[in-house]
């Protein structure tokens, strides 16, 4: 079976690695995950004022494109120790109104790179709280934690790095079983 996965950088810088392993993995899915990146650019910032007067048009189809998507998977780089706060700020309209958020029970990958030697470990443990709190349902392992990001790229954006493309690999399919298992528990 296949299924439609809704890909988000959480960077919104032009030449971003973290939208490069994206962009990868979009490629190495193959037919069982068809990966629909999406630009969170157009996002303002979160207002509650605006949520009870009229969701913004950017807001609604981010939701829409949620509740249509079978998985999401957001590539995430670290910054200060946490998730962007672009990220941040699209997660917290799509949660919205909480009682019937399109995160509620979404199956979710994460992975992220960064240039130093951690590898995105504490922005994904700070995404793991906020889909804790959202009750999106994160796959725990494979994880990707690319560490020296900036070397696993040619300068057009190409993966150069044979191990990292081999451990994508896994890790998709692992998030495919992991998409089948939850689709599957809520059936019971």
């Amino acid at each position: 079976m296949a299924y439609t996965i809704l890909g988000i950088a959480g960077s919104l810088r032009k030449g971003s690695y973290n939208k490069m392993l994206l962009n990868t993995a979009k490629k190495l899915a193959g037919e069982e995950l068809n990966i629909k990146i999406y630009d969170i650019s157009s996002i303002p910032l979160y207002n509650s004022d605006e949520e009870k007067e009229n969701f913004p048009d950017s807001v609604k189809e981010f939701k829409e494109k949620i509740s249509e998507s079978d998985g999401l998977i957001i590539s995430t780089p670290e910054y200060n120790y946490s998730i962007p706060g672009v990220l941040k700020n699209a997660i917290d309209w799509a949660s919205r109104p909480a009682d019937n958020s399109p995160l509620n029970g979404k199956p979710l990958a994460i992975i992220g790179g960064s240039a130093g030697m951690s590898g995105t470990i504490r922005s994904q443990l700070h995404l793991r709280q906020v889909a804790l709190f959202t009750n999106m349902m994160d796959m725990k392992k494979p994880e990707v934690l690319v560490t020296k990001i900036q070397e696993k790229f040619d300068s057009d954006g190409n993966l150069i790095d044979e191990n990292l493309r081999d451990h994508l690999k896994k890790f998709l399919n692992s998030f495919e079983k992991w998409i089948t298992f939850i689709k599957g528990s809520r059936q019971i």
